[in-house]
């Protein structure tokens, strides 16, 4: 790496007497020759007025130019899209959301790809920003960073508080190597942040001239450290689905089984909400994600030897953990929330492929009762709201999957419908859609294969009996192989909803829940 040419890409589109015309249009907005002498850096900012999380990303960007700057780089900052998952919940505009994962990635490798840049940092601060910029990164495999916020539950701008999926990504992507440390849970209106971006734009230099590129750090090793993350801290299901996806972009064996044997084998150490008591600016204060880190090492359920991006390992940035005396938003090894971590993979008559369960929060481990079949989030909402799903019921929402959708919906509206009635306790819900964060209960999301490519949710009726088995990890219908079968051989594919656009090219070439729902390119 010590012979890494820092200019690499950009001296292509840059360098020698053809290439004038090049640098002409870049003086016309004001950069200089020396200017484009320098490595040039993307900024690839995922800022927008139609959400709290990313808002303040304008300003930190600034502050993230001042570092690449003061680090001998030229910063070229660009903007891409960001759909907010807590404004589109419940409505036909969520299904916009997973599909702006692709869509993000999409295009932030697009303009580092078009305009040959040395090195990128993505700033990104919601759901699918955070995901989308990690895989950007590891399709390029040039220098990167990504730079992350987290904040409170929503007092002004910044991802909300709880350990949902933002946070849930942000951890994870401090956890895997690709984000540094600490960086990501300073809040986003917090004074401190200027700092840390700076420091960003100073640190995405150093590691261009170390010439390290996120495939050199997203290993098996990287990869189980931020499941072990998520785990020990009740984070988001949505992060099966990103990890999924990230590790294809690297090329790296992840299957969704490995979720549940890291999680087997991980004790729940934070008390975050939705589950636990507190927020992210409460783990911040506690001596946060270095804390988790160290706990994680101290036990033996991380891999100390994992490179990150800071060119350090993982157990050494562990190591530099403080803790705030007295805290108890992370447990000590020797009293856990709980011996095992908060993720649970299913499998079954009801999901070969596999479905997902967060545990952490509550300790129901099994449940058997009637399936109340609804084709869509807004039918069984309303089955809920009006009073007609009974304790005992099995709630099943289907055609809500990546393709039948499409864009797997998170159905945090039903959840939290069913919980406010007084259900939570004695209701299950099943979907081959998503779930929020933030949602509680005995709620099994991304059942594969979905209804909408003919799965065997898609033959459950009206009555039949589901279970879900926790200990045993199973999801099953209680119906006989050869009825499910001859109900599926029936079975006719609704016609989709949206044949052409964003959405219909998406349902052309979206994979299972299984495989992370990314896109394939069908060669």
């Amino acid at each position: 790496m010590g012979d890494y040419d820092i200019k690499a890409n950009s001296s292509i589109i840059l360098s020698g007497r053809d290439r004038a015309p090049a640098r002409a249009f870049y003086k016309a907005i004001g950069f200089t020759d020396e200017d484009l002498e320098k490595p040039i850096v993307g900024i690839a900012n995922t800022w927008t007025e139609t959400m709290p999380c990313n808002y303040n990303l304008r300003q930190l960007a600034v502050r993230v130019k001042e570092g690449v700057r003061k680090a001998g780089g030229t910063p070229m900052e660009f903007n891409t899209i960001a759909v907010s998952d807590g404004i589109t919940m419940g409505t036909e505009g969520m299904k916009a959301s997973l599909v702006s994962r692709e869509l993000i990635a999409d295009s932030m490798e697009l303009m580092a790809r078009g305009y040959m840049f040395d090195a990128m940092v993505t700033l990104v601060g919601c759901d699918k920003t955070l995901p989308a910029g990690a895989m950007a990164l590891l399709r390029l495999n040039i220098p990167g960073l990504v730079k992350a916020i987290e904040d409170f539950a929503c007092p002004g701008a910044g991802a909300c508080g709880g350990q949902f999926t933002a946070n849930t990504m942000a951890m994870a992507l401090e956890f895997c190597g690709l984000a540094a440390m600490g960086m990501g849970g300073v809040p986003a209106e917090d004074p401190r942040k200027g700092d840390v971006g700076f420091r960003a734009g100073e640190l995405i230099m150093d590691i261009l001239r170390r010439g390290v590129r996120p495939r050199d750090i997203f290993s098996r090793e990287a990869i189980e450290n931020a499941i072990a993350g998520i785990a020990t801290t009740g984070g988001s299901t949505n992060g099966v689905l990103h990890l999924m996806a990230m590790a294809r972009e690297a090329g790296v064996a992840l299957d969704i089984d490995d979720f549940d044997r890291i999680s087997e084998r991980t004790p729940l150490l934070g008390d975050m909400r939705p589950g636990g008591r507190y927020a992210a600016a409460d783990l911040d204060r506690a001596g946060g994600t270095r804390l988790v880190a160290k706990r994680l090492v101290d036990g033996g359920y991380a891999q100390p030897r994992a490179m990150t991006v800071t060119g350090r390992t993982f157990g050494q940035e562990a190591n530099e953990a403080q803790e705030t005396p007295g805290q108890d938003v992370v447990r000590t090894l020797d009293k856990p929330l709980k011996r095992t971590g908060g993720l649970v993979i299913l499998k079954g008559s009801l999901a070969p492929e596999g479905s997902v369960i967060k545990v952490a929060g509550y300790d129901k481990q099994v449940h058997t009762g009637p399936a109340r079949v609804f084709e869509s989030e807004e039918a069984a909402m309303g089955a809920v709201t009006s009073k007609k799903i009974q304790p005992g019921d099995v709630v099943v929402i289907r055609y809500e999957g990546p393709r039948g959708g499409p864009g797997m919906r998170e159905m945090l509206g039903v959840t939290a419908a069913i919980v406010g009635e007084g259900l939570g306790e004695t209701v299950a819900l099943l979907t081959d859609g998503r779930f929020s964060g933030a949602t509680r209960g005995f709620m099994v999301g991304h059942v594969a294969p979905e209804a909408a490519v003919g799965g065997p949710i898609a033959a459950v009726r009206e009555g039949d009996e589901i279970s879900i088995d926790i200990p045993n990890r199973r999801l099953d219908l209680h119906v006989p192989a050869d009825e499910i079968e001859r109900r599926l051989s029936d079975w006719q594919a609704p016609a989709h909803r949206y044949p052409s656009g964003v959405f219909g090219k998406y349902v052309a070439s979206v994979s299972s829940a299984s495989q992370g729902a990314v896109t394939v390119a069908r060669l």
